[in-house]
């Protein structure tokens, strides 16, 4: 990857794109720090860093939801709309029918999802406006996060100000994300989400870090930093050792693929001779990427947003808190479920064996010891099911393993531990590999000489 990048900036036009993508990046980064007035940030931040489904939407925005700036929502409306209108598009034929009409296509179903994301950016705030405003005290009192003073003390004026506010901001950072993609390298949304993860993942070793430096700070982050105690550089040096572990197992299974080798027979057209050559079909063990551990964590996460939204302080909130919070033994198993329903549905989706035996068989190829057809359908879907089925167990491992080791290594109370969350690893390494290939395609296409010389 460095030899790739190293290579990259000895061509003219890549480095300009990196420049491009870095200030674009650069620019969301400070937009981040812009604070939205009418908010008390020390309460939104307790509240935010308690509920597990807004503290995974915090890291992602790289720590802008719980100090309550404007990139408060970050991507999160967007990537929720392109899950939904995905979705759609398996259900509904017309918009089928629009992903397969290429590039005019893609542009209207764009746009759908772009009027979406307004919608459920809108949805988003109104939903997160309204938890700021029911918080929980020190006393176990309610209390607001929204500042009555201004508006007149009119609540519903700060309201309706917020929510056009965080929308706005949404917006921005979907046109950044797009600006990057048009005019950078490689897939801005992606690289917005990458920038927010090890942003978070920066700010919180540095806050370590600087504590330890702080002789006069004997606590910091629930750690001890008296005179002479190496036990958080330690930490600090462990984890970094733990992550590079965990990235470099989680990068060797992001990468396994199981190769079809597929054989075309000759055929002569007129004075030529077509095929004769083979191939392999590529079927990736996480075929789904992290779209599962998603899709999984927002769904078991949505009830208790309801009842904290709605009833905070009812005998449901009391129940749900007991029996579905993180950890306990009905939330790991409901969420391995969905993990393993999520992994089979997006390795439906991605990988069509009806669709792949149709194309094999119109260009005269096959598989050996297979019949065309029906056969090669049957025979791509069994792989398929075999391999759906150990990506699905690897993704509920990784949804729960190295947070375990994190916590042995580190201890319970270690603030390391909200660094990188499962869900968090899988979006860097994958933006990661991501981001390396379209270096290398960016390379290839211009160091082709072609067949004339």
């Amino acid at each position: 990857m460095f030899e790739t990048l190293k290579n990259a900036f000895r061509v003219k036009e890549i480095r300009n794109k990196i420049f491009i993508t870095l200030l674009i990046l650069l620019a969301y980064r400070l937009c981040c720090f812009i604070p939205v007035p009418g908010l008390d940030a020390g309460l939104i931040e307790s509240t935010v860093s308690g509920n597990d489904f807004m503290a995974l939407l915090n890291s992602i925005t790289g720590g802008s939801l719980a100090q309550g700036t404007l990139f408060a929502l970050g991507i999160s409306p967007y990537i929720n709309a392109s899950i939904i209108v995905q979705l759609l598009t398996v259900g509904i034929p017309s918009l089928e029918a629009l992903s397969k009409q290429g590039e005019e296509g893609k542009k209207k179903i764009n746009n759908i999802t772009k009027i979406i994301m307004i919608i459920l950016a809108i949805a988003q705030s109104i939903g997160i406006i309204a938890t700021f405003q029911n918080i929980s005290g020190d006393n176990g009192a309610s209390v607001s996060g929204l500042q009555s003073h201004f508006f007149g003390g009119q609540v519903w004026l700060n309201y309706i100000f917020l929510v056009i506010v965080y929308t706005a901001g949404a917006c921005l950072t979907m046109w950044f994300g797009d600006r990057i993609t048009d005019k950078g390298i490689g897939n801005g949304i992606s690289l917005i989400i990458f920038v927010g993860l090890i942003a978070t993942a920066g700010s919180t070793i540095v806050s370590i870090l600087s504590g330890y430096t702080d002789a006069s700070n004997v606590t910091h982050n629930g750690l001890d930093f008296a005179t002479g105690n190496l036990a958080p550089l330690w930490q600090v040096l462990g984890f970094i050792v733990l992550a590079m572990v965990i990235f470099t197992l989680v990068v060797t299974v992001d990468l396994a693929e199981r190769r079809v080798p597929v054989q075309y027979a000759k055929q002569v057209k007129g004075r030529k001779m077509y095929g004769g050559n083979s191939s392999v079909i590529p079927i990736k063990i996480a075929g789904g990427g992290v779209m599962p551990l998603i899709f999984a964590y927002a769904i078991i996460s949505f009830p208790g947003m309801i009842i904290q939204l709605f009833w905070p302080n009812s005998d449901a909130a009391t129940w749900w808190s007991m029996n579905f919070s993180s950890g306990t033994w009905a939330y790991v198993l409901v969420l391995c479920l969905l993990i393993f329903a999520f992994s089979f549905f997006y390795a439906r989706i991605s990988f069509n064996p009806e669709d792949i035996s149709k194309n094999i068989q119109n260009n005269g190829g096959f598989i050996q010891g297979i019949r065309p057809g029906k056969p090669t359908a049957d025979y791509l879907k069994k792989i398929s099911n075999r391999i759906t089925l150990f990506g699905a167990i690897y993704l509920s491992l990784i949804a729960f393993i190295p947070s375990l080791i994190f916590s042995l290594a580190l201890g319970t109370s270690s603030p390391l531990l909200s660094v990188f969350s499962a869900t968090g690893i899988l979006i860097v390494v994958s933006v990661a590999l991501e981001f390396d290939k379209q270096l290398e395609a960016q390379l290839m296409m211009r160091n082709y000489k072609g067949f004339l010389k």
